[in-house]
């Protein structure tokens, strides 16, 4: 059984592991405070050409989105997301539990548009309803779909303009980043965006994401909430020296193009086996829709997740790759 489930079915690159195992018995200062961490954010700096950012490793994904957009957030404050947005639809109500509204639009292809922030703006005008502060994005989509530059730029500016915080979940970013068609790279992210997130998990790590703070007014007394939300982690340095070998050598788009190439070998046989799709996806989720009846031949040899139901007869599934899925397993799956 191979599965197609997600990008986190396997451990870490052996590199990490390697890593890991010659520090073991070093000591280190507590707290991120060691020299790992210390160097990870000095190589995410460099790439983004910004000494003055903050950086924070926090360990998931739903754990660094309620600890960054409740300290960003005043009480009265809300959110927007496309209705697809993982804090919208997949941790299980993180934001709300924070006292803080997360107001859903209707997304092309999952992405947020400037039009739609402007009609949530236009229905929130008074103190009778929750005041609209941050739009929050993800990229890659949940639906593997990614921003391009000029995208990434216009919200940045409809934001500044409407004095909004531009916050980016980054849990599959490097996916997102190695679409060339996209043109968007890490230093955009850093430029056009008020903070953003370096997911590893899903590029292989065993954990952690790296919170990446520009606006100066988001960066005040965030240690002290990441120790009130049991986040800062006595052994930080674990997080530290993962992300120091991702950003060494270029490992982390190596893995995630990876991911990508994999993906795309995956799309282009199902295209030349006349199927269909969901949704056209340039990342490392591919969408295709199915006979019930072959998914269920298909389950017998691979565990995927059944997206949704197109008609009676067929239904769309979602595929992941990862940044160690081997070229056999795209084609057995495709010969199937």
């Amino acid at each position: 059984m191979y599965s197609f489930k997600n990008d986190y079915n396997e451990g870490a690159h052996p590199k990490i592991l390697n890593a890991l195992i010659k520090s073991n018995m070093i000591q280190e200062e507590g707290y991120g405070y060691d020299t790992h961490t210390k160097n990870a954010a000095s190589k995410i700096k460099k790439l983004v050409e910004n000494q003055n950012i903050d950086i924070h490793f926090i360990s998931g994904g739903t754990q660094v989105n309620l600890i960054a957009i409740g300290a960003f957030l005043k009480p009265h404050e809300a959110c927007i997301s496309a209705d697809t947005g993982h804090i919208a639809v997949n941790e299980t109500g993180a934001i709300e539990y924070t006292g803080h509204k997360v107001i859903t639009i209707e997304s092309d292809e999952g992405k947020v548009t400037t039009e739609k922030i402007q009609e949530v703006l236009n229905s929130h005008i008074n103190e009778h309803v929750v005041k609209p502060s941050l739009v929050y994005i993800t990229n890659s989509t949940e639906l593997g779909t990614v921003y391009t530059k000029e995208e990434i730029k216009k919200l940045s500016e409809f934001c500044k303009s409407n004095n909004l915080i531009l916050y980016v979940d980054g849990a599959r970013l490097g996916s997102a980043l190695c679409v060339k068609e996209a043109d968007l790279t890490l230093l955009d992210m850093c430029k056009f965006t008020d903070a953003f997130t370096i997911g590893r998990t899903k590029n292989g790590a065993f954990l952690g994401e790296a919170l990446v703070i520009k606006n100066e007014n988001l960066k005040i007394d965030f240690k002290y909430h990441i120790k009130q939300k049991g986040a800062l982690l006595a052994k930080g340095r674990f997080i530290g020296i993962q992300f120091e070998e991702l950003f060494t050598d270029n490992l982390y788009f190596e893995l995630a193009n990876h991911a990508n190439d994999m993906a795309n070998l995956l799309s282009k046989g199902l295209k030349e086996a006349n199927c269909k799709f969901l949704i056209n996806s340039p990342t490392s989720q591919v969408f295709p829709i199915l006979e019930n009846k072959l998914i269920e031949k298909l389950e017998k040899k691979f565990s995927f997740y059944t997206w949704d139901k197109v008609d009676a007869n067929h239904s769309a599934i979602r595929l992941v790759t990862s940044w160690v899925t081997k070229k056999k397993a795209i084609l057995e799956f495709i010969n199937e």
